[in-house]
């Protein structure tokens, strides 16, 4: 191959690496290492004959990219609630921006494709502009809402019963309007609509659908959380097939069942969970061998014993994914005939079990370790708080009642600490953020808000649920068999740089570049606040700064455990991962690792690993929502009080700032009259123009609730002065917004900004009159 043929091959492969980027001549010098004066010039013959051959395209502002003719971009849209919105393509960095006249009426979460309209500028942040040409898949096939109810004479002039205004902030602006067959519900029900038209030129704020299912009424206890269940399309009931499934369930293990399990029934081991707990999954047991070694065994809950492959009850937990925890319920992911009963690790009865065994040297090096099924029996169901008060408060009359098992409890100390310091010697990062427990009455009044606190005995719980999890998952990785990961990719070069520049506010300097920062070093960083008023602030911003974990059949390491290789193995009874995993374990063990079991799970779990990772977003989407709801609840009979907090975020239209009890409320610039403040974004903080005051991420203020609405969980505070605050002594930076004129509500634009009125814009709680809407349309298929 000629020397011009392999350069033009280099040059395609260089742009093929690019994608959606145009560049200039010396963009591509720069890339290419290509920037002596004879390369140059053999580098501009080199791209004018493959421009000639339509092996590239040059725009007319001299930019070269690869033809037109690439494959179709397909991604998924995330709205914007000012109009505009940004396309996420799989194994893309950046996100492609959508302008507010181009997202051809998708919605929050479509699946579409993208016509490139603008390239990427190399060599900056700036990614590529797009336009949406085509929705392949709606994100919102049902909605759910408040039905407002018209007369029967706008029925009959409409074709329509009513409306309901939806409850996702996504689409807020948007109306939909019921059609006049099915169920005809009351007004002020809380329905589910099943979506038969969306958007378009003629009605861009309406959607039309069919009442599917009414869930209960407005004035209905627990409706308000009951509301977000259904909103975020999370099953509520069990299918008929399911739940018969479960009642021929024995109730008490058989003979039969020991088949093919090792009798670990005379061992001590124990369940240690919170006082509440009901589904009692893992139990544990330690001991020291002769040889000095310790034995450590992790005994779950064997789950998918009882619901067996394809069966109904597997096919709907599926479906659900995970155990939903929410504030005053429990949407469970199997009955709880099972979860409360034979799989509940319940003490002095006989249990199934899977274990993974481990041997660890005193340094707590796993030197031998074995995986099996079992038959447990345990000895005694520990609360967290007991085991607190025998190894930390060394409380005589706990220490007494459990007489017989504090050796142990003792010695899993020992071994918990070592663990704990093996894991952030490899890097694992120890995220001790606050974590709050909302006690509401029977009614679902939040009644106070508590922070939990994790003390040793849930963190020996943690550490050698750990230990199990990475043993089974090196364990059958090492037999390059289809396995399901947990996995936490390095995260995102751009949000790790802005992290590394938000610290240094704190004179933190982060070693390393944002493209191989290592978790040690953010461990490290963490280590630096431990016990600082910033030290909150700081572990927040990193997590933000971070990718989700998720699943894959990949095995591609756990970033913020620093584990080359993690599984979720201890938690069948509220995960489907783990209940897949141990399905895995028994059918390797029974029917081999040939090529037909390999390829059969081969095929099948990518699919899974796919749906449990949206099912784990959608319940904690529904879980940070509930939280939210309860908390703004919470604080309406505070409006007017004073608290004091850190500010948690600096953003050009105010400060979010966040309380004791993890409440947090919005300053917004608007309420800032005592001066105007310039927002200094690589600082992020804002500085007021006369004063000199500064407010910053980890500063400490005191507010004044003025506001707090349920229904749209948002919490105002104010200022309270302060004569001491900081003044900013910097130089002078460029701005980013400024004053009190820029009017931003958390985002959203300017009130005084110009929208055309729509079909069905008037105002929520008002009933519009029946003759100034659409007819109902016929129904066209869905997009």
């Amino acid at each position: 191959m000629s020397d011009k043929k392999k350069l033009q091959e280099a040059i395609l492969v260089f742009m093929t690496e690019h994608k959606n980027v145009s560049f200039q001549v010396s963009d591509i010098s720069e890339g290419m290492g290509m920037t002596s004066a004879a390369d140059f010039k053999t580098l501009v013959s080199s791209l004018a004959e493959m421009e000639r051959e339509g092996k590239l395209f040059l725009s007319r502002k001299g930019h070269f990219k690869l033809p037109s003719n690439d494959p179709v971009l397909t991604g998924v849209f995330r709205a914007s609630d000012r109009g505009f919105g940004f396309v996420a393509i799989e194994d893309e960095e950046k996100d492609i921006y959508i302008p507010p006249n181009m997202t051809n009426y998708a919605l929050d979460g479509d699946k579409v494709t993208v016509d490139i309209i603008k390239p990427a500028e190399p060599w900056s942040d700036k990614g590529a502009e797009g336009k949406i040409k085509a929705i392949v898949e709606r994100n919102f096939t049902q909605l759910v809402g408040e039905f407002y109810a018209y007369s029967e004479e706008g029925i009959e002039e409409t074709g329509l019963y009513g409306y309901i205004d939806p409850q996702d902030k996504k689409i807020t602006d948007i109306r939909v309007f019921i059609e006049a067959e099915g169920i005809k519900p009351v007004d002020g029900s809380i329905v589910v609509v099943e979506i038969t038209l969306y958007p378009d030129d003629e009605f861009p704020r309406s959607m039309q659908g069919i009442v599917k299912k009414v869930v209960g009424h407005i004035n209905d206890p627990g409706i308000d959380i009951l509301t977000i269940v259904y909103k975020h399309g999370i099953p509520t009931e069990f299918s008929k097939e399911a739940l018969q499934q479960a009642d021929a369930v024995p109730e008490k293990i058989k003979e039969t069942d020991f088949e093919g399990r090792r009798d670990l029934r005379d061992e001590v081991l124990v369940t240690i969970d919170g006082a509440d707990a009901k589904d009692l999954d893992d139990a544990v047991g330690l001991k020291l061998l002769d040889n000095g070694n310790y034995q450590l065994g992790v005994h779950i809950a064997d789950v998918s014993y009882y619901v067996t492959e394809d069966s109904p009850l597997d096919k709907d937990a599926f479906e659900r994914g995970t155990s939903v925890y929410l504030t005053d319920r429990v949407i469970p992911m199997i009955p709880q005939r099972l979860s409360n009963g034979i799989c509940s690790l319940n003490p002095h009865v006989d249990r199934l079990t899977m274990s993974c065994v481990m041997e660890m040297s005193p340094d707590g090096e796993i030197v031998g370790h074995d995986i099996f099924q079992s038959v447990i029996r345990t000895t005694e169901r520990m609360t967290y708080t007991e085991v607190n008060e025998i190894v930390t408060d060394k409380n005589q009359e706990t220490r007494e009642k459990y007489s017989s098992l504090v050796g142990m409890f003792e010695l899993m100390e020992t071994l918990h600490h070592t663990l704990e310091k093996k894991r952030k010697s490899r890097g694992a990062i120890d995220f001790d953020t606050k974590e709050a427990k909302i006690i509401v009455d029977s009614v679902g009044k939040p009644l106070d808000i508590e922070l939990r606190e994790r003390g040793v005995g849930e963190r020996m719980i943690e550490s050698f649920m750990l230990s199990a999890n990475e043993t089974v998952s090196e364990h059958f990785s090492r037999m390059e068999v289809p396995l399901i990961y947990r996995i936490h990719e390095q995260p995102d070069s751009d949000r790790m740089q802005k992290f590394m520049e938000f610290v240094t506010a704190f004179g933190i300097t982060v070693k390393g570049t944002s493209k191989d920062v290592s978790p040690k070093t953010l461990q490290t960083v963490i280590n630096s606040v431990k016990g600082k008023p910033e030290e909150q602030v700081v572990s927040t911003m990193m997590l933000r700064s971070m990718k989700q974990a998720k699943y894959d059949v990949e095995p591609l390491g756990h970033f913020g455990l620093g584990a080359e290789f993690y599984s979720h193995f201890t938690s069948p009874i509220r995960r489907y991962p783990d209940l897949i995993l141990h399905r895995l374990i028994r059918s390797y063990g029974e029917e081999g690792t040939g090529s037909a079991q390999k390829t059969k799970w081969a095929n099948r779990l990518p699919e899974i690993a796919e749906e449990t990772s949206k099912a784990e977003r959608r319940a904690v989407d529904a879980e940070r929502e509930t939280d939210a709801l309860k908390k703004t609840e919470f604080m309406v009979d505070k409006v007017g009080q004073t608290f004091e907090g850190i500010i948690g975020s600096v953003l050009k239209f105010g400060l979010f700032v966040e309380l004791p009890n993890t409440v947090e409320g919005l300053i917004h610039i608007s309420n800032m009259k005592d001066d105007y403040f310039n927002y200094i974004e690589e600082q992020m903080m804002l500085v007021g123009e006369r004063t000199g005051v500064v407010y910053r991420i980890g500063q400490k203020v005191k507010v004044k609730i003025t506001k707090a609405d349920p229904e749209t969980r948002e919490i105002d505070f104010e200022l309270v002065p302060d004569p001491d605050a900081p003044k900013y002594d910097g130089p002078k930076r460029s701005t980013q917004g400024r004053g009190r004129g820029n009017s931003q509500r958390r985002g959203k634009e300017s009130s005084s900004t110009y929208k055309p009125k729509q079909e069905g814009s008037s105002k929520k709680k008002s009933k519009p009159f029946y003759k100034d809407v659409a007819k109902a349309k016929k129904p066209k298929k869905k997009n």
